[in-house]
Protein backbone atom coordinates (compact mmCIF):
# COMPACT_ATOMS: atom_id res chain seq x y z
CA UNK A 1 0.00 0.00 0.00
CA UNK A 2 1.10 3.55 -0.55
CA UNK A 3 2.38 5.87 2.16
CA UNK A 4 -0.73 7.31 3.78
CA UNK A 5 1.34 10.26 4.99
CA UNK A 6 1.65 11.59 1.46
CA UNK A 7 -0.07 14.90 0.73
CA UNK A 8 -0.77 13.86 -2.87
CA UNK A 9 -4.45 12.94 -3.24
CA UNK A 10 -4.89 9.26 -4.08
CA UNK A 11 -7.50 9.89 -6.76
CA UNK A 12 -8.23 12.83 -9.03
CA UNK A 13 -10.57 13.16 -11.98
CA UNK A 14 -9.52 15.97 -14.32
CA UNK A 15 -12.21 17.12 -16.79
CA UNK A 16 -13.28 13.58 -17.64
CA UNK A 17 -15.47 13.09 -20.68
CA UNK A 18 -16.72 9.95 -22.40
CA UNK A 19 -18.66 10.02 -25.65
CA UNK A 20 -20.17 7.21 -27.69
CA UNK A 21 -20.79 8.76 -31.08
CA UNK A 22 -23.04 11.75 -30.45
CA UNK A 23 -24.00 10.52 -26.99
CA UNK A 24 -21.97 12.02 -24.13
CA UNK A 25 -22.18 9.66 -21.13
CA UNK A 26 -19.85 11.73 -18.94
CA UNK A 27 -19.46 15.46 -19.50
CA UNK A 28 -16.48 17.44 -18.12
CA UNK A 29 -16.36 15.95 -14.60
CA UNK A 30 -13.61 16.96 -12.17
CA UNK A 31 -13.03 16.18 -8.50
CA UNK A 32 -10.30 15.21 -6.04
CA UNK A 33 -10.70 12.56 -3.36
CA UNK A 34 -8.76 12.53 -0.11
CA UNK A 35 -7.17 9.57 1.59
CA UNK A 36 -9.18 7.31 3.87
CA UNK A 37 -12.49 8.79 2.77
CA UNK A 38 -15.67 7.20 1.44
CA UNK A 39 -17.25 9.08 -1.44
CA UNK A 40 -20.61 8.26 -2.98
CA UNK A 41 -21.47 8.74 -6.64
CA UNK A 42 -25.23 9.26 -6.60
CA UNK A 43 -27.58 9.54 -9.52
CA UNK A 44 -30.48 7.84 -11.27
CA UNK A 45 -30.02 4.94 -13.67
CA UNK A 46 -28.33 6.22 -16.83
CA UNK A 47 -26.80 9.24 -15.13
CA UNK A 48 -23.24 8.20 -16.02
CA UNK A 49 -22.12 6.72 -12.69
CA UNK A 50 -20.94 3.38 -14.05
CA UNK A 51 -19.12 4.95 -17.00
CA UNK A 52 -17.39 7.37 -14.65
CA UNK A 53 -16.39 4.59 -12.26
CA UNK A 54 -15.06 2.49 -15.14
CA UNK A 55 -12.88 5.40 -16.26
CA UNK A 56 -11.55 5.75 -12.71
CA UNK A 57 -10.85 2.01 -12.74
CA UNK A 58 -9.00 2.11 -16.06
CA UNK A 59 -11.53 -0.23 -17.68
CA UNK A 60 -12.80 2.49 -20.05
CA UNK A 61 -10.55 5.06 -21.69
CA UNK A 62 -11.78 8.67 -21.47
CA UNK A 63 -12.59 10.55 -24.66
CA UNK A 64 -11.03 13.56 -22.96
CA UNK A 65 -9.52 14.32 -19.58
CA UNK A 66 -7.46 12.13 -17.31
CA UNK A 67 -7.45 10.15 -14.08
CA UNK A 68 -4.54 10.55 -11.66
CA UNK A 69 -3.68 7.93 -9.05
CA UNK A 70 -1.35 9.32 -6.39
CA UNK A 71 -0.41 12.07 -8.84
CA UNK A 72 0.37 9.73 -11.75
CA UNK A 73 -1.85 9.66 -14.83
CA UNK A 74 -3.77 6.43 -15.21
CA UNK A 75 -4.16 4.55 -18.49
CA UNK A 76 -6.12 1.41 -19.38
CA UNK A 77 -2.81 -0.48 -19.04
CA UNK A 78 -2.24 0.77 -15.48
CA UNK A 79 -2.48 -1.57 -12.52
CA UNK A 80 -1.54 -1.09 -8.90
CA UNK A 81 -3.35 0.00 -5.78
CA UNK A 82 -6.94 -0.05 -7.06
CA UNK A 83 -9.54 -2.73 -6.38
CA UNK A 84 -12.71 -2.81 -8.47
CA UNK A 85 -16.13 -4.35 -7.86
CA UNK A 86 -18.37 -4.05 -10.92
CA UNK A 87 -21.46 -5.80 -12.28
CA UNK A 88 -19.05 -8.25 -13.95
CA UNK A 89 -17.83 -10.54 -11.17
CA UNK A 90 -14.59 -11.38 -13.05
CA UNK A 91 -14.83 -14.88 -11.58
CA UNK A 92 -14.35 -18.23 -13.32
CA UNK A 93 -17.01 -20.83 -12.57
CA UNK A 94 -14.67 -23.69 -13.48
CA UNK A 95 -12.41 -22.72 -10.55
CA UNK A 96 -13.10 -22.90 -6.83
CA UNK A 97 -13.30 -19.73 -4.76
CA UNK A 98 -9.74 -20.29 -3.55
CA UNK A 99 -8.47 -21.01 -7.06
CA UNK A 100 -10.12 -17.84 -8.37
CA UNK A 101 -8.35 -15.76 -5.73
CA UNK A 102 -5.01 -17.44 -6.36
CA UNK A 103 -5.35 -16.73 -10.07
CA UNK A 104 -6.03 -13.03 -9.50
CA UNK A 105 -3.31 -12.82 -6.84
CA UNK A 106 -0.78 -14.10 -9.35
CA UNK A 107 -2.02 -11.61 -11.95
CA UNK A 108 -1.34 -8.79 -9.49
CA UNK A 109 2.06 -10.12 -8.49
CA UNK A 110 1.12 -10.85 -4.88
CA UNK A 111 4.17 -12.33 -3.15
CA UNK A 112 2.58 -14.63 -0.54
CA UNK A 113 -0.30 -15.94 -2.65
CA UNK A 114 -1.54 -18.79 -0.44
CA UNK A 115 -1.41 -16.78 2.77
CA UNK A 116 -3.07 -13.73 1.21
CA UNK A 117 -5.90 -15.80 -0.26
CA UNK A 118 -6.73 -17.34 3.11
CA UNK A 119 -6.67 -13.91 4.78
CA UNK A 120 -9.07 -12.42 2.24
CA UNK A 121 -11.38 -15.43 2.34
CA UNK A 122 -11.61 -14.95 6.08
CA UNK A 123 -12.22 -11.19 5.66
CA UNK A 124 -15.31 -11.78 3.52
CA UNK A 125 -16.50 -14.77 5.55
CA UNK A 126 -15.98 -17.42 2.88
CA UNK A 127 -13.29 -19.62 4.42
CA UNK A 128 -15.82 -22.43 4.84
CA UNK A 129 -16.76 -22.20 1.13
CA UNK A 130 -13.23 -21.90 -0.27
CA UNK A 131 -13.42 -25.26 -2.07
CA UNK A 132 -16.76 -24.48 -3.72
CA UNK A 133 -17.16 -23.00 -7.19
CA UNK A 134 -18.83 -19.61 -7.75
CA UNK A 135 -21.69 -21.17 -9.73
CA UNK A 136 -22.73 -22.92 -6.50
CA UNK A 137 -23.02 -19.58 -4.67
CA UNK A 138 -26.03 -17.38 -4.07
CA UNK A 139 -25.90 -13.85 -5.50
CA UNK A 140 -24.79 -12.50 -2.13
CA UNK A 141 -21.98 -15.03 -1.70
CA UNK A 142 -20.83 -14.46 -5.26
CA UNK A 143 -20.65 -10.71 -4.60
CA UNK A 144 -18.60 -11.35 -1.47
CA UNK A 145 -16.18 -13.46 -3.51
CA UNK A 146 -15.98 -10.66 -6.09
CA UNK A 147 -15.12 -8.28 -3.27
CA UNK A 148 -12.43 -10.70 -2.12
CA UNK A 149 -11.02 -10.64 -5.66
CA UNK A 150 -10.96 -6.83 -5.55
CA UNK A 151 -9.10 -6.94 -2.23
CA UNK A 152 -6.58 -9.65 -3.10
CA UNK A 153 -3.69 -7.24 -3.83
CA UNK A 154 -4.41 -5.07 -0.74
CA UNK A 155 -5.38 -1.93 -2.68
CA UNK A 156 -5.42 1.59 -1.25
CA UNK A 157 -8.42 2.55 -3.39
CA UNK A 158 -11.67 0.61 -3.77
CA UNK A 159 -14.15 1.37 -6.55
CA UNK A 160 -17.56 -0.24 -5.96
CA UNK A 161 -20.37 -0.15 -8.52
CA UNK A 162 -23.80 -0.73 -6.94
CA UNK A 163 -22.44 -3.12 -4.30
CA UNK A 164 -25.88 -3.61 -2.67
CA UNK A 165 -27.78 -4.30 -5.90
CA UNK A 166 -29.69 -7.59 -5.88
CA UNK A 167 -28.83 -8.48 -2.28
CA UNK A 168 -31.32 -9.54 0.36
CA UNK A 169 -31.36 -7.85 3.75
CA UNK A 170 -29.03 -10.35 5.43
CA UNK A 171 -26.49 -10.11 2.60
CA UNK A 172 -26.64 -6.31 2.74
CA UNK A 173 -25.92 -6.37 6.48
CA UNK A 174 -23.00 -8.76 5.95
CA UNK A 175 -21.54 -6.63 3.16
CA UNK A 176 -21.96 -3.49 5.29
CA UNK A 177 -20.07 -5.16 8.15
CA UNK A 178 -17.24 -6.03 5.76
CA UNK A 179 -17.09 -2.48 4.37
CA UNK A 180 -16.94 -1.10 7.92
CA UNK A 181 -13.42 -2.50 8.09
CA UNK A 182 -12.19 -0.28 5.25
CA UNK A 183 -11.81 2.97 7.18
CA UNK A 184 -8.14 3.19 6.20
CA UNK A 185 -8.88 2.97 2.47
CA UNK A 186 -10.19 5.42 -0.09
CA UNK A 187 -13.57 4.14 -1.26
CA UNK A 188 -15.70 5.38 -4.16
CA UNK A 189 -19.17 3.85 -4.19
CA UNK A 190 -21.58 4.35 -7.09
CA UNK A 191 -25.19 3.85 -6.10
CA UNK A 192 -28.75 5.04 -6.53
CA UNK A 193 -29.60 3.76 -3.03
CA UNK A 194 -29.81 7.10 -1.21
CA UNK A 195 -30.36 5.74 2.30
CA UNK A 196 -27.50 3.25 2.44
CA UNK A 197 -25.17 5.46 0.42
CA UNK A 198 -25.81 8.49 2.63
CA UNK A 199 -25.26 6.43 5.77
CA UNK A 200 -21.90 5.12 4.56
CA UNK A 201 -20.40 8.09 2.71
CA UNK A 202 -18.66 11.15 4.12
CA UNK A 203 -19.04 12.99 0.82
CA UNK A 204 -21.58 12.84 -1.98
CA UNK A 205 -21.09 13.59 -5.67
CA UNK A 206 -24.43 13.84 -7.47
CA UNK A 207 -24.37 13.00 -11.18
CA UNK A 208 -27.17 13.77 -13.64
CA UNK A 209 -27.01 13.46 -17.43
CA UNK A 210 -23.28 12.85 -17.20
CA UNK A 211 -22.55 16.08 -15.34
CA UNK A 212 -21.47 16.69 -11.76
CA UNK A 213 -24.37 18.68 -10.32
CA UNK A 214 -23.44 18.76 -6.62
CA UNK A 215 -20.50 18.00 -4.30
CA UNK A 216 -21.58 17.74 -0.66
CA UNK A 217 -20.13 16.85 2.74
CA UNK A 218 -22.72 14.47 4.16
CA UNK A 219 -21.80 15.16 7.80
CA UNK A 220 -23.25 18.65 7.40
CA UNK A 221 -26.64 17.36 6.21
CA UNK A 222 -29.54 15.40 7.60
CA UNK A 223 -30.78 12.50 5.48
CA UNK A 224 -33.89 14.54 4.66
CA UNK A 225 -31.84 17.54 3.56
CA UNK A 226 -29.63 15.30 1.44
CA UNK A 227 -32.62 13.70 -0.28
CA UNK A 228 -34.06 17.14 -1.00
CA UNK A 229 -30.74 18.35 -2.42
CA UNK A 230 -30.43 15.19 -4.50
CA UNK A 231 -33.89 15.59 -5.97
CA UNK A 232 -33.19 19.22 -6.81
CA UNK A 233 -29.85 18.32 -8.44
CA UNK A 234 -31.19 15.59 -10.70
CA UNK A 235 -34.20 17.73 -11.52
CA UNK A 236 -31.99 20.38 -13.12
CA UNK A 237 -31.90 18.23 -16.25
CA UNK A 238 -33.94 15.26 -17.41
CA UNK A 239 -32.21 12.06 -16.29
CA UNK A 240 -31.71 9.37 -18.90
CA UNK A 241 -33.53 6.12 -18.33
Amino acid sequence: MNDNGSTTPPLRADRLEKSYGYFRAVDDVSFTIDRASTVGLFGPNGAGKTTLLRMLAGIVEPTRGRVLLNGVERTTDSHGSVGVLTHDSMLYDALTARENLRFHAQLHGVETVAERCETVLDTVGLSHRASHRPDEFSHGLRKRLSLARALIHDPDILLLDEPYAGLDRRSIETLSDILNGFADRTVVLATHDLDRGFERCTRALIIADGRLEADLATDSLSSTAFERTYEQAIGLTEARS
